[in-house]
């Protein structure tokens, strides 16, 4: 192994061409480049320079090694420039792992506004629960955890981490059209004692949620499908007539035979991004504001939407009294 700052010296007298210019490029005395480039010969196990007049000059091996001296050095320079900008600017390679419901509705647009914000940003992006996902951020395997909070179920965040708040969310009760408490709300689930339910597949805090919050309003709930994915659940609903929970920000378009209601009480949840304190790079903060911003204006379209339904129905409803 050939130390760097004997190649330095090496280096410096190839392009020097003297002790005495390669000791006024590195500021050292020509006595220290002396010592350094006779240390390297020693670990090289060549004669690397011989005399030349007053001066010295490169052996075979000297210049087979100052090549390789520039390369190496050249390299160092660019993984330092590199790590540098890493510290200070939005570049390199950021991974995130993130719950399926913000893969599907938050990950795309937000992936898009990095992209055109900051061309040279590499985004590796996979869905996992955040019992996936937050171990593989301590490890070091991801930079980025997109995670949910049910209520009286937060997800798991160990220490050494930090986590911003993304979005909040409201969790809908979706019943079959002709169920008798099918309408716009609110419905008190303690009511829905009558249907079975569609729950999260696997053992996920969601599921666990579900069964919690229905047993904490007096209900026993008879759970005869577990699936992942909340668009299944819809279809569920429509198809079998079971009732299901789910969260707007995660609702695709609804399929014809289904009903949502706001709950009583509201159910919520809410989204944050977690990473390694330690490891908040510029990146990690450009994607954190990203994803708060890709939210905040879902949330806005949303309320601008349910405005505008909420004024048209208010004008038939006007039109239908004169």
């Amino acid at each position: 192994m050939f130390a760097l700052d004997r190649l330095r010296a090496l280096h410096a007298l190839a392009t020097h061409r003297s002790v005495a210019g390669a000791a006024v490029a590195l500021h050292l005395t020509p006595s220290a480049v002396s010592q350094q480039l006779a240390k390297l010969e020693r670990e090289a196990g060549a004669a690397l320079t011989e005399p030349a007049g007053r001066g010295v000059r490169l052996t075979p091996a000297g210049r087979v090694l100052a090549e390789h001296a520039a390369d190496i050095l050249a390299r160092v320079a660019a993984a330092r420039l590199d790590l540098d900008r890493l510290r200070d600017e939005v570049v390199g390679e950021l991974r995130i792992g993130a719950i399926p419901t913000s893969v599907h509705a938050l990950a795309p647009p937000t992936l898009a506004r990095l992209r055109a914000a900051h061309p040279d940003l590499r985004v590796a992006l996979a869905d996992g629960e955040a019992e996936e996902t937050l171990p593989a951020v301590l490890a070091g395997d991801l930079d980025l955890a997109v995670v949910e909070n049910w209520e009286g179920l937060p997800a798991p965040v160990p220490a050494g981490t930090s986590r911003a708040r993304l979005c909040e969310d409201v969790i809908d009760l979706v019943l079959p059209a002709g169920h008798r408490l099918a309408g716009p709300g609110p419905v008190a689930l303690g009511e829905v004692d009558d249907l079975d339910w569609v729950a999260d597949g696997g053992d996920t805090r969601a599921q666990a949620w579900l069964l919690q919050t229905l047993r904490s309003l007096g209900l026993e709930p008879r759970v005869t499908c577990r699936v992942r994915g909340f668009g299944m659940h819809l279809e569920l609903v429509a198809g079998v007539g079971v009732a299901a929970l789910v969260p707007r920000l995660a609702r695709p378009p609804l399929p014809a035979g289904v009903a949502v209601a706001i709950t009583e009480p509201v159910l919520r949840r809410s989204i944050d991004a977690v990473w390694r304190t330690d490891r908040g790079t510029p990146a990690v903060h450009a994607a954190v504001a990203a994803f708060t911003a890709v939210a905040a204006e879902r949330d806005a379209a949303r309320e601008a939407a349910q405005a505008s339904q909420a004024s048209g129905a208010s004008t038939t409803s006007a039109s239908k009294q004169v």
